[in-house]
């Protein structure tokens, strides 16, 4: 993972904006976020994520045979984000951007999983919502920060392990509750009602993925949702019944930063040892579009 050094705290935010640390911490569970200096992108924040993701892995550069980035705040239209990634990483392959918004990066790990071949496949979540979001706007200036986190994924050695269930959706009639309008330079989001949708499509997309999978949520070891809003997750986890204690939750310290709020969680899970060989991990995403995403892996505990 990779974030920038600057924090925004509710603390910061009470001198901008009508709002207390109270008021945010009770409805969002966010404490603080990272901003982005004017050096940071997307790409450059990706980057880094993605250097440190080959790494940890025991690879190369040359050894990827293609990266993903998912991200909805590229620094520029054209080139894609995956190809200026590509560069600054050294790397001689393929490269795409996966546009899902929050769901991205769960989308993206579906899609490497069947692009994995003889080469392994580098996934990158980034973002700088920041620069997309009303600097007086109390109902998202409050949510979203910026990072990137990354993964690599090969064949697993265990042919248990691995990517074992999936869901995929989206409700493009639901497109203007969170969007960015042509013309427009700040996001807009009807708060109210992203949030009780995001409540059902977490449920439902998760309870398909683990039946696909041949599992239920009491078979879950660890759940990685995106990190919207702590009340959206512990609804989530009060509807499949899984316990709060199996859920990662960091948004206190990072908050809403999209299709790299996924990766950034799984990092620190894994830091933390909380990720073992044969564990459950049930991941899920939800994000404008109307866009979801929900994976099923049995952890391989292994280097790609």
């Amino acid at each position: 993972m990779a974030v920038p050094d600057g924090r925004l705290t509710n603390t910061d935010l009470e001198r901008m904006l009508d709002t207390t640390d109270t008021w945010i911490v009770e409805r969002t569970g966010i404490r603080e976020r990272r901003v982005a200096s004017p050096s940071d992108t997307a790409v450059t924040l990706g980057a880094a994520a993605g250097a440190a993701a080959i790494k940890d892995a025991g690879l190369t550069p040359g050894d990827i045979g293609l990266v993903l980035v998912a991200t909805c705040t590229a620094p520029q239209v054209l080139p894609s984000a995956a190809s200026l990634v590509q560069e600054l990483l050294g790397l001689r392959c393929g490269a795409l951007d996966v546009g899902a918004a929050c769901a991205g990066f769960v989308y993206g790990l579906v899609a490497a999983a069947g692009m994995a071949g003889d080469q392994p496949v580098l996934l990158i979540g980034a973002e700088t919502l920041t620069r997309i979001t009303d600097p007086d706007d109390r109902g998202t200036r409050i949510l979203f920060g910026d990072g990137a986190g990354a993964a690599v994924l090969g064949r697993p050695l265990d042919p248990t392990a691995g990517l074992l269930a999936w869901d995929l959706g989206c409700d493009g009639s639901a497109a203007p509750l969170l969007e960015v309008p042509v013309g427009d330079r700040y996001m807009r989001m009807e708060g109210g009602e992203v949030f009780r949708r995001a409540v059902r499509i977490v449920v439902e997309s998760a309870a398909m993925a683990l039946e696909r999978a041949g599992l239920t949520p009491a078979d879950v070891d660890v759940f990685v949702p995106h990190q919207a809003n702590v009340r959206i997750i512990e609804a989530a986890c009060s509807r499949l019944r899984i316990p709060m204690e199996r859920a990662v939750v960091n948004l206190d310290r990072y908050g809403n930063t999209s299709a790299a709020s996924v990766p950034i969680a799984m990092t620190e899970a894994s830091e933390q040892g909380r990720l073992h060989k044969g564990d459950i991990v049930l991941l899920s995403g939800f994000g404008a579009g109307m866009t979801w995403a929900s994976a099923v892996l049995r952890w391989d505990g292994e280097p790609a």
